[in-house]
C-alpha cells in the first residue's frame, strides 16, 4: 500500500515553480521537491507539462513495464501515491490540483460541479503566469475548473486534445500546461484492466507522452521545466471482465506517477 498522499502534490508542483501552494493545499512532498531542487541546481522551474491519463492503476504499471518503456524514459522519477475516496476522476483529479481532500473541495461523488476552493490554476494566475488545460469536452477536467482567467481547449476526441497541446507546447506561451487522455478508462471499464484493447491504449498513452516530452526536450530548451505522467486513480477487475473503480482497495487507491525535471541551457 502506497503512502504518501495524492493531497501532497499540487504543494509540490507549486514549490517546483517557486510560488504559494493554494490556501488549502496539504505540505510538499520533501523527496520529490528535493529531486527537483538537486535536478535544478536550486533554480525554480518555469514550465509544467502534467499528462493525466486515466484509472492507470501502480499495479498495472508494475505488471506491464513493457506496455510503458517510454515513460520511464523520459520520466524516470518514480512518485507512488495513494489517490482519495471515492476514487473516481472528479474526486482525485479535484485533489491532484488543489492539495485537499474531497470534504474540503467538495466534490464527494461522481459529479462534476465547478471547484471553488483555491488550485494551483488560481496559485499560477495570482503569480502572472499562464495556464492551459486541453481534454476531451465533457470530462471532468473540462468541467471542474472551470471559471478561472486561463485557457480551456476542450474537443471531442483525443487525437485533437493531442494535437492541441502539441501545438501549445510548439507555441511555448504558456507556464502550466494540463492533458487529459481518457482511452485507458474508457477501454478498461468495458472490456478489463488487461485485456489486449486496454493494454492497446495504455501502449497508445505511453506513446503519446513520449512525443510530448520530445517535443518539450526539443522546444523548451530555454526552460527548467517539470514533466509528469500523472493518473488519477487505479482500477481492479469485476464480474464479466469488465472494469472499475471506485473502492478503497490498493488497485483502485494506489497509483505510479513518473516525472523529470528537466535543466533548461
Amino acid at each position: 500500500m502506497n503512502t504518501v498522499s495524492l493531497d501532497r502534490l499540487c504543494a509540490t508542483l507549486a514549490y517546483a515553480v517557486g510560488i504559494e501552494k493554494p490556501v488549502l493545499a496539504n505540505e510538499k512532498i520533501d523527496d520529490f521537491a528535493a529531486y527537483i531542487d538537486k535536478t535544478l541546481d536550486g533554480g525554480k522551474a518555469d514550465r509544467i507539462f502534467m499528462y493525466n491519463p486515466d484509472a492507470i492503476a501502480h499495479w498495472v504499471s508494475d505488471k506491464y513495464p513493457d506496455f510503458i518503456p517510454e515513460v520511464k524514459a523520459h520520466a524516470p522519477y518514480a512518485l507512488p501515491l495513494r489517490t482519495v475516496m471515492p476514487s473516481v476522476t472528479p474526486v482525485c483529479f479535484g485533489t491532484m490540483y488543489t492539495g485537499t481532500q474531497p470534504d474540503v473541495h467538495g466534490i464527494k461523488k461522481y459529479e462534476k460541479p465547478v471547484i471553488k476552493v483555491d488550485s494551483l490554476f488560481d496559485a499560477m494566475l495570482r503569480a502572472g503566469k499562464k495556464c492551459a488545460i486541453v481534454c476531451t469536452d465533457g470530462d471532468s477536467l473540462s468541467r471542474i475548473y472551470n471559471e478561472r482567467n486561463m485557457d480551456y481547449f476542450y474537443y471531442r476526441s483525443i487525437e485533437e486534445v493531442n494535437a492541441k497541446a502539441a501545438e501549445l507546447i510548439l507555441s511555448d506561451e504558456h507556464d502550466l500546461i494540463v492533458v487529459y487522455n481518457g482511452d485507458y478508462d474508457g477501454t478498461m471499464h468495458r472490456w478489463g484492466p488487461e485485456h489486449p484493447l486496454s493494454l492497446g491504449a495504455l501502449r497508445a498513452n505511453a506513446r503519446t507522452f513520449a512525443e510530448f516530452a520530445a517535443l518539450i526536450e526539443t522546444h523548451w530548451q530555454k526552460h527548467n521545466t517539470v514533466l509528469g505522467f500523472a493518473m488519477d486513480h487505479g482500477c481492479h477487475e469485476i464480474d464479466g471482465g469488465c472494469g472499475s473503480h471506485g473502492l478503497d482497495m490498493d488497485e483502485d487507491m494506489d497509483i505510479l506517477h513518473f516525472y523529470k525535471a528537466i535543466k533548461g541551457e
